[in-house]
């Protein structure tokens, strides 16, 4: 299972960005995609999570700002983070739990580095 994330960059503040985190490879099903973020010297912190059914459900600081979506057509997640501030400046990970060939997986992307800077 391979995570692919894309969409970061920088983005001055109170810009927009949206990652996407797209899965591949021989799975069965997806269940909870999440997003993650590490801002330097930090530890990664929980952003937004997504279950297969749609539900949402974010940190309280990011509410309002930041939403999360899915297409299970296409495998992918996305994160659409609005209003930016130069705190939310990180390298963003995706995470995804499903279910493949004779065992489930929890997967992490390569992660997206997203600079919020004037």
């Amino acid at each position: 299972v391979q995570l692919q994330a894309s969409g970061g960059g920088l983005v001055q503040p109170g810009g927009s960005l949206r990652l996407s985190c797209t899965v591949s490879g021989t799975i069965f099903k997806i269940d909870t995609m999440a997003w993650y973020r590490q801002a330097p010297g930090k530890q990664r912190e929980f952003v937004a999570r997504i279950s297969s059914s749609g539900s949402p459900y974010y940190t309280d600081s990011l509410k309002g700002r930041f939403t999360i979506s899915r297409d299970n057509a296409k495998n992918t997640a996305y994160l659409q983070m609005n209003s930016l501030k130069i705190e939310d400046t990180a390298v963003y990970y995706c995470n995804v739990q499903g279910g493949r060939p004779f065992a489930d997986f929890d997967s992490w992307g390569q992660g997206t580095l997203v600079t919020v800077s004037s």
